[in-house]
């Protein structure tokens, strides 16, 4: 095998947009109305056994990774969680590793949960927006009740069990406002890892009131930046410094958004449906099905390859002559409606915030490589 890693990573979703919280923000719940005919709304387990086997023959590595979301996965159960293992164990090939992940809201995690994940050395994801009053601000139940609570015992629980788990936080207008409150709530978590996901949506083509602020979302980065650089450099890992330091390195960016070129993170849904995209799941951009075309095969097909390619090809020039354009590439296709200063389509919604940050970034970024080079040199 040629690599380390796996060079895609599909969000599985076999339980598609099912969920028993009912975040006002979130994008995927209307998904749903994708399969009104599903009665059931569960990936059966032939297409499951099929799924696991065409991603471990697409993997041209020794360590494979899986990546379940929904909606909500663990509403699933354990015995489905099980079945999964079991099937990856079947198909293994001699000589690799097979990581799980699960990104959850965590309500329904326990005390058997911890135990089958501790067993089975899954890593979890963790949404969670803040301390209580921010929080349960858009994530709520179908009921309307607080999921707080929830959360935060099922973080207790990872860390009694030793579980890695990653904290993804959804920045929007209330939360962009109090950035070091957030991360101080998050350092007494015990968080090792954070992701930072601005909340842009769009209604009848106007930006909604709790969307991020693109200037605001860009001081909230800085501010945490240099909170981290002064007191928290190599205890806790958060996901856009990561990704800005690869650059010092000349490194590819593991995440997709900040890629030249995306389409190497599909979807598969509960019916075998493979989308282009976790943010395009919808009939334009349905590629095809597991029961009738490999993963392999819709991974490199022309119509994947161009909707990759085409984040790079209609990048707008201003952004071409852009001085940190190798830290954002443009950021993700779905934010780019707004335009250039020039009036040139397919500028990203959030420009400007990145471009504080980012040129705030640059002199560590500059310093690592300085360092690296002459080490290199040494």
């Amino acid at each position: 095998m040629a690599n380390d890693v796996q060079q895609f990573q599909v969000f599985a979703k076999p339980i598609g947009a099912s969920c028993n919280l009912n975040c006002s923000y979130c994008y995927y719940l209307n998904k749903i109305k994708l399969y009104p005919e599903s009665g059931n709304r569960i990936m059966n387990d032939d297409t499951l056994e099929q799924y696991i086997i065409q991603h471990i023959e697409a993997a041209s590595a020794s360590i494979i990774v899986f990546s379940w979301h929904g909606g909500e996965p663990t509403l699933l159960g354990i015995d489905y969680f099980k079945k999964i293992i079991q099937l990856q164990k079947k198909h293994q090939p001699a000589n690799s590793r097979i990581i799980n992940g699960i990104q959850t809201n965590g309500t329904l995690l326990n005390v058997e949960w911890c135990q089958f994940l501790a067993k089975e050395n899954f890593t979890i994801g963790i949404s969670i927006d803040g301390p209580e009053e921010i929080h349960d601000l858009f994530r709520r139940t179908p009921a309307n009740q607080s999921s707080f609570n929830k959360t935060i015992r099922s973080i207790e629980l990872l860390k009694k069990y030793k579980i890695i788990f990653e904290i993804l936080c959804v920045v929007h207008h209330k939360n962009v406002e109090v950035p070091l409150h957030l991360y101080d709530f998050f350092r007494t978590l015990g968080a090792q890892y954070i992701s930072f996901l601005p909340l842009v949506e769009r209604r009848n083509g106007f930006i909604t009131n709790e969307s991020v602020s693109a200037e605001k979302y860009g001081r909230f980065l800085c501010a945490i930046f240099d909170e981290w650089k002064a007191n928290d450099i190599g205890k806790i890992k958060i996901q856009i410094f990561e990704e800005a330091a690869r650059t010092a390195f000349k490194q590819e960016h593991s995440l997709c958004i900040f890629r030249k070129t995306c389409g190497a993170v599909p979807v598969i849904e509960q019916n075998g449906d493979f989308y282009a995209c976790d943010h395009f799941v919808d009939p334009a951009h349905l590629i095809g099905n597991i029961k009738s075309t490999s993963l392999s095969t819709m991974l490199n097909s022309s119509r994947q390859v161009a909707f990759g390619k085409d984040k790079w090809d209609s990048l707008p020039r201003y952004c071409l002559n852009c001085e940190v354009v190798e830290m954002c590439n443009g950021e993700c296709p779905k934010n780019r409606f707004n335009k250039t200063p020039d009036g040139e389509n397919g500028l990203n919604y959030l420009c400007i915030g990145y471009k504080i940050f980012f040129s705030h970034i640059q002199p560590f970024v500059n310093e690592i490589r300085n360092t690296y080079l002459n080490q290199k040199s040494l």
